[in-house]
């Protein structure tokens, strides 16, 4: 099962920042459980919301060479508030050091104009073929996969290019 937590890119600067939506229905299953009574999203899915946009990131500043982004290290990650039903978590990440295939991101996240997470993250990318040479073609459709994907979310405005 895919969980796709970012459901369009606002704004995209190659090598700087990027702001991502994550719009939150009751139609995802896992609020049916989390909590009964007072559905909202997990924690651990807000940060994945972060970690995908910051892969987003990553991708299209480097072309998609890399088939794989994974998180890497978490920073002084707070939660101020929670994302409920219905509501839209808008998340902004900001490069703050980027060091070969490691990236560090300030990022925070709103709901409504209220902080709902904040901190650092520290993104990879590799290929598995580098620790695997029989996964080169799995790499390159990973790739196909992921440029697809990225046409979806980023619909760039002819002035918002970069």
């Amino acid at each position: 099962m895919r969980f796709s937590l970012v459901d369009q890119i606002l704004e995209l600067e190659k090598g700087k920042s990027i702001t991502a939506i994550k719009n939150l229905s009751l139609a995802e299953e896992y609020l049916q459980d989390h909590f009964p009574g007072f559905a909202v999203m997990p924690g651990v899915l807000m940060v994945e919301s972060i970690v995908q946009a910051g892969a987003w990131l990553m991708r299209y500043t480097n072309d998609f060479e890399y088939s794989t982004v994974l998180l890497k290290q978490t920073k002084g990650i707070r939660f101020n508030s929670f994302v409920t039903p219905g509501k839209q978590l808008k998340v902004s990440l900001n490069v703050h050091k980027w060091e070969e295939n490691l990236c560090t991101f300030k990022v925070t996240s709103e709901v409504e104009g209220e902080t709902a997470v904040s901190g650092r993250i520290v993104l990879e990318q590799f290929n598995l073929r580098d620790k695997n040479p029989s996964m080169a073609e799995n790499d390159v459709e990973r790739i196909k996969d992921l440029q697809t994907q990225f046409r979806q979310l980023w619909k760039p405005s002819k002035q918002m290019t970069s």
